[in-house]
C-alpha cells in the first residue's frame, strides 16, 4: 500500500484550480492564513499571491524541502514554512483564517483543534470528503454529527463547491468538496 493512501492525502494537481478555489473564499489581501499539510506548495503558492502571510505547516521533511524550493523559485517571500505536526502546532494569537487540503483521516481532529482553541480562526476552508462535510452542516436534509453541532454554534457552514477526482493526485475514491465555515461573530 502506498504512503499517500495510508496518509489519505490527495494533492491538488493544478495551480489554477487552487487560485479558483481561493477565489471562492473570503480571504483578503491583509489576511494571515494557516495551511495544514502544504505538500509541495500548489495551494501555498496560490495563497501567497492573495494574502499578506501564509503559515504553511508540513510534517514530511522531503515535502518541506520541495516546498521551500518551489516557493523560492516563485518568489513567495510572505510564506513561513513550519516543519512539524499540525496537531502539536500552537495556533497564532493574531487573527487568522485557514485554507487547506488536509489528509482526510485527520479532518475531524483538525476541526476539533481549530474550533476548541482559545483563538479559533475567523474562517475555515477545507477540502473534505463530501460525506464528512455533509455531517458538518446543520440542516434537515442530512444527519448532523456532534462535531457539526459544535461547529455550527460558532460558524455558518456550507459546501462551496464540488470537486472532481481528476483534480487530485492520487485521485480520491470518494466525492470531495470545498467546505466553508465562517465565524458568526466575525462575518455573516
Amino acid at each position: 500500500m502506498s504512503r499517500d493512501y495510508l496518509m489519505s492525502q490527495h494533492f491538488l494537481r493544478n495551480p489554477r484550480l487552487a487560485l479558483m478555489l481561493i477565489g471562492h473564499s473570503n480571504l483578503k489581501k491583509h489576511d494571515v492564513v494557516v495551511e495544514i499539510g502544504a505538500g509541495s506548495g500548489v495551494i501555498t503558492s496560490a495563497l501567497s499571491k492573495r494574502v499578506a502571510k501564509v503559515i504553511a505547516i508540513e510534517p514530511d521533511l522531503d515535502a518541506v524541502f520541495k516546498l521551500k524550493t518551489n516557493l523560492a523559485r516563485q518568489g513567495c517571500d510572505n510564506v513561513e514554512v513550519v516543519c512539524g505536526d499540525f496537531m502539536k502546532y500552537r495556533l497564532p494569537t493574531e487573527t487568522y483564517k485557514v485554507f487547506s487540503n488536509p489528509p482526510f483521516h485527520l479532518s475531524s481532529a483538525i476541526l476539533h483543534k481549530l474550533i476548541e482553541d482559545n483563538n479559533p480562526p475567523d474562517a475555515i476552508y477545507l477540502i473534505l470528503q463530501k460525506q464528512f462535510a455533509l455531517k458538518l452542516l446543520n440542516n434537515d436534509r442530512h444527519y448532523t454529527s456532534q462535531l457539526g453541532l459544535k461547529l455550527t454554534r460558532q460558524y455558518q457552514t456550507r459546501i462551496r463547491l464540488p470537486l472532481k477526482s481528476t483534480d487530485f493526485t492520487p485521485p480520491p475514491a470518494v466525492p470531495t468538496v470545498l467546505f466553508e465555515a465562517k465565524r458568526i461573530s466575525v462575518e455573516k
